[in-house]
């Protein structure tokens, strides 16, 4: 365990070196989010009475997703991976006496937290303040805030979960780059970070949220807003579990079977 605390160590504290980064990513994910809201406000004046959720919640769910935008970007990958994998320096990776798995999901998941360490603040406490209904609200109630909690650690290890399959894909491909393109496209559409997933229609819903994706940022986000909340919460915790379980099950299975017969480009 030391091991594997080490390597999250590392590339947190490595992460947070990267204030102008950091700071040109709030300023983009201010402007990108104000657009949106602004967007949506517009729509809800032609007909508020169409859309499933108040105004004040979908701009809490925008703002949220802006401040937690490191945690769940289906973009953020560590492209050194990659490139051991197709030049053959894994093999220096697989010759320290650590799970290989283990030791990129330590590292993915500490870049994003560090990413999130240095623009969630600066966004939450700026939305905060907004002239209503613009702004971010407190959670709908103390259960959905702890809920909330649950849920968004649970997302986020489903989001590195997701991460990991695609570095491990890298394994049997030639290159990961289409594997990667369709990963993005995939879980930014499907997990409602483009449209939030009550705006699509009832039978798209019900797929939507048994499919993975959805139990990244949209479970989270919703039981803080109060859209779900009793019995429907314990409903979607349970099924992030669920694919937490299963997503790191399929991970380390591929990984067991690439040690197995690796066919390594370049090396």
């Amino acid at each position: 365990m030391k091991q594997y605390l080490s390597f999250f160590r590392i590339r947190f504290v490595g992460g947070l070196q990267y204030r102008a980064a950091a700071l040109a990513g709030i300023v983009t994910q201010f402007a990108w989010g104000f657009l949106s809201v602004l967007m949506y406000k517009a729509f809800y004046e032609s007909n508020p009475d169409a859309f499933p959720m108040e105004f004040s919640q979908l701009s809490t769910y925008i703002w949220l997703q802006q401040a937690f935008l490191a945690l769940f970007m289906p973009w953020l990958f560590e492209q050194d991976i990659f490139d051991s994998i197709v030049s053959g320096n894994v093999a220096y990776e697989l010759c320290r006496p650590c799970d290989i798995y283990n030791m990129w999901f330590a590292r993915n998941a500490a870049i994003r937290l560090s990413n999130t360490v240095l623009r969630c603040m600066p966004i939450l406490l700026v939305a905060a303040f907004l002239p209503a209904p613009f702004k971010m609200t407190l959670p709908a109630g103390w259960l959905n805030a702890a809920l909330f909690i649950v849920s968004m650690v649970l997302g986020f290890l489903v989001q590195v979960s997701i991460s990991l399959v695609i570095y491990i894909s890298a394994f049997y491909t030639v290159s990961a780059q289409g594997i990667k393109m369709l990963s993005i496209t995939l879980t930014e559409f499907l997990s409602g970070a483009v449209i939030p997933i009550p705006f699509f229609p009832e039978a798209v819903q019900k797929v939507f949220n048994v499919l993975p994706f959805a139990s990244v940022q949209n479970t989270p986000f919703l039981i803080y807003v109060g859209y779900t909340g009793g019995v429907q919460a314990g409903i979607a915790i349970a099924l992030q579990v669920a694919w937490l379980i299963v997503l790191f099950a399929a991970g380390r299975l591929l990984v067991r079977r690439a040690m197995k017969k690796v066919v390594v480009q370049g090396g």
